[in-house]
C-alpha cells in the first residue's frame, strides 16, 4: 500500500494529513475553511485517494496561510506515497463538466513541478474564500508533490461549477497517472530510468 503521513507546523499552521493512494476515497477533512474542506471531499473522493487533513492556520487574518500550506501538505504526502514512481501509468488526463462548465486538467507524474493555470473567475470570492487563494492551492500541490499540471476551463459562468469541475477534474487525472500499469509494473516509466527534476525524464 503506497501511504504516507505529513506534518507541517509553522507559526501560520498546523496542518497533519495522511493519504492512501490505493484506497477507496475515503476522505476525514478539517481546514477550518468550509469551501476549501468541500474540494479536498471531491480530490479524495473522485481520485480514489484516501485523505485524513487537520489543519488550523490564523484564519484570523485571511485564508492565504491555511489554504497554502494545505496544499503543500497535501503534496508532499503524495511525493512521499509515490516513493521512486516505479510502476505507475505516470500521465493522466481529464476533461470534467459541471451543469454549463467543463474543465481539463492533465498531469505528468513526471517530479518536475510545474502548474499552467488557464482559470478565470467573474467574482472575488466564493463564500468568504478569495477566488484567487485557488490558484495558491493548485501551485502549492503540483510544487510539492512534484507534478507537471494543466489546468483550464473550457467554458462555464457559475464560478463554484468552475472551481468544482477544475478539483474533480485534478482527481480523475491524477487517479490516472499514480495507477500502477500492469504491463510495466516494475519499471519508471522513462527513458532516463528515473524520475528526477533533470531535464529530458
Amino acid at each position: 500500500m503506497r501511504q504516507a503521513s505529513v506534518e507541517r507546523n509553522t507559526k501560520e499552521t498546523q496542518i497533519s494529513v495522511a493519504v492512501n493512494l490505493d484506497g477507496t476515497g475515503s476522505y476525514d477533512v478539517s481546514t477550518g475553511i468550509g469551501f476549501l474542506d468541500h474540494m479536498l471531499e471531491q480530490l479524495s473522493r473522485h481520485s480514489l485517494i484516501d485523505l485524513t487533513v487537520r489543519a488550523k492556520g490564523d484564519l484570523h487574518i485571511d485564508f492565504h496561510h491555511t489554504t497554502e500550506d494545505t496544499g503543500i501538505a497535501i503534496g508532499e504526502a503524495v511525493k512521499q506515497a509515490l516513493g521512486d514512481r516505479k510502476g505507475i501509468t505516470r500521465y493522466g488526463a481529464a476533461e470534467i463538466p459541471l451543469d454549463e462548465a467543463l474543465t481539463r486538467a492533465i498531469v505528468d507524474c513526471s517530479n518536475r513541478p510545474y502548474l499552467v493555470w488557464k482559470i478565470a473567475f467573474s467574482r472575488p470570492k466564493l463564500g468568504e474564500m478569495d477566488t484567487e487563494l485557488f490558484r495558491e492551492w493548485f501551485q502549492a500541490f503540483a510544487q510539492a508533490a512534484g507534478l507537471t499540471l494543466h489546468v483550464e476551463n473550457l467554458y462555464g459562468e457559475n464560478n463554484h461549477h468552475i472551481i468544482e469541475s477544475a478539483y474533480k477534474a485534478l482527481a480523475r487525472a491524477l487517479r490516472q497517472a499514480v495507477s500502477i500499469d500492469a504491463r510495466a509494473a516494475d519499471a519508471v516509466p522513462s527513458t532516463k530510468g528515473t524520475l528526477s527534476d533533470a531535464p529530458g525524464t
